[in-house]
């Protein structure tokens, strides 16, 4: 049998492949292919409209945590299986550094950097502040973790559903008011589109931040932008809606706002440890063994 891997570097990293199959990379127009008919696992990349190319597959593998991108793309009784728990460590680095980048006046440090500028900075402290996590999975799990260490005074975890410890999302409004930081690491589902909207953000304590490395379009990026043009809040976005972001945006020069352009997850280890995943889930496959990261409802 015959897997297909996205194109690029770091795919030693899956490690042997199972006996009887033969691992190789997704070809350029996958109907020619001579071995078409033999490929039922695929490790998918962007684009992923060449899936339903492939007559005999039976699982997509993605090395991402959010499949938002692939859903449409996945033929109707294929399991697809997402890389969560891969990225964690990267993506849960990132929201620290999004924090203290913010706290620590990072941006304007730059800014006066490249004016020559010495001026005093209003710093503030990550200790003592209150933090609120939305879409609390193993990738909250992770930034809960790293922020332990900085003595805060709070975390409040908001998730789909409550479970013990947990919040519901339905009440994000009645929590917001009391956060100093407003972690959002939502997936994009129809539940999640926008959810973060005008009164979400008037519902936000002035000065508070509001971190976006979940997905762009769980934003109202209109709403967003207009807060921030109030003065109200600051943020750290590495996700935006529309992406990649135009030059002429007004995101791009809003007040008290930090952009990175989607790479949170996209670290050495991150790559190595998502190619890994791919593999061990391969030899699932192949030994008839129960796959991890299945997809169900969207996510």
């Amino acid at each position: 049998m015959i897997a297909w891997v996205e194109n690029g570097s770091g795919r030693e990293a899956m490690g042997p492949a199972p006996d009887g199959w033969t691992v190789a990379p997704f070809p350029d127009d996958p109907a020619a292919d001579p071995d078409l008919e033999r490929v039922e696992f695929v490790v998918a990349g962007w684009p992923a409209s060449k899936l339903r190319e492939v007559p005999n597959l039976k699982v997509v593998q993605t090395r991402s945590a959010g499949v938002d991108w692939i859903l449409e793309h996945v033929p109707d009784g294929v399991t697809l299986c997402s890389a969560k728990g891969a990225r964690d460590p990267a993506m849960a680095e990132w929201v620290l550094w999004a924090i203290l980048a913010d706290y620590k006046a990072g941006g304007v440090a730059a800014v006066q950097q490249v004016a020559r500028e010495w001026k005093h900075l209003d710093l503030r402290d990550v200790e003592d502040a209150r933090v609120l996590i939305v879409g609390h999975g193993s990738i909250g799990v992770a930034v809960e973790e790293r922020l332990a260490p900085f003595d805060v005074a709070e975390v409040v975890r908001v998730a789909r559903s409550a479970r013990d410890g947990v919040h519901a999302v339905d009440d994000l409004e009645r929590l917001l008011p009391d956060a100093d930081i407003v972690v959002n690491l939502l997936p994009a589902t129809p539940a999640t589109d926008g959810l973060f909207n005008a009164r979400m953000f008037g519902a936000m304590r002035d000065g508070a931040l509001f971190v976006n490395a979940g997905r762009g379009r769980t934003v109202d990026t209109n709403a967003l932008v207009a807060t921030l043009d109030a003065g109200r809040i600051r943020a750290v976005l590495d996700v935006m809606e529309p992406e990649p972001l135009p030059g002429d945006h007004p995101l791009w020069g809003a007040p008290n706002c930090i952009l990175t352009p989607h790479s949170a997850g996209d670290t050495p280890g991150a790559e190595r440890a998502s190619w890994r995943l791919a593999g061990e889930q391969l030899r699932r496959y192949a030994a008839g063994e129960e796959l991890r990261n299945v997809v169900r409802e969207g996510y």
